[in-house]
């Protein structure tokens, strides 16, 4: 059975927010026709104008061609996929860079059973989430930025 609230219109601070077009935070407004209807299209198609006139002022250059008998140096994955490459090369045993891999998705199933008592989305009042969230971003970054350096400085970013 769920409850429902209801406004008090016959609040005079409630009645001023509504004549300003604010107070439908206290109860909530409908979706439907408001944003379905007269937002969410004018938002989807200002999208698709934006990427469209940035695809057509700058077109994406197909590039020298391919030489099919000079291997480059370097050859890297797409940026996406700098930090598992990162782990792959420096871990001196294959089998090992494997398991790490599989078991990032793993620690992260793990993080709503270690924190599962907190119902509230606020990361401050989810420290262990926030914690595993911040430190996994940072060791992204510094895999991923250490990808695109020679074997010996991809640790140290070439910092020391």
């Amino acid at each position: 059975m769920a409850i429902e609230k209801k406004p008090d219109l016959s609040d005079p601070k409630l009645r001023a927010k509504l004549a300003q077009g604010m107070g439908h935070n206290y109860y909530g407004e409908p979706a439907w026709p408001n944003d379905l209807l007269y937002v969410f299209p004018v938002v989807i198609f200002r999208t698709i104008g934006l990427l469209t006139g940035l695809a057509v002022l700058d077109p994406a250059l197909v590039g020298e061609p391919a030489n099919p008998f000079a291997t480059p140096l370097e050859i890297l994955p797409e940026w996406y996929l700098y930090p598992v490459f990162q782990i792959l090369r420096v871990l001196p045993n294959k089998l090992l860079g494997i398991a790490c891999q599989g078991a990032i998705p793993l620690g992260l199933m793990l993080v709503p059973f270690i924190e599962g008592v907190n119902k509230f989305q606020n990361p401050f009042r989810r420290p262990v989430a926030t914690a595993v969230f911040l430190f996994g971003t940072v060791v992204t970054l510094w895999l991923g930025v250490g990808a695109t350096f020679p074997i010996d400085e991809s640790l140290t970013l070439g910092l020391f």
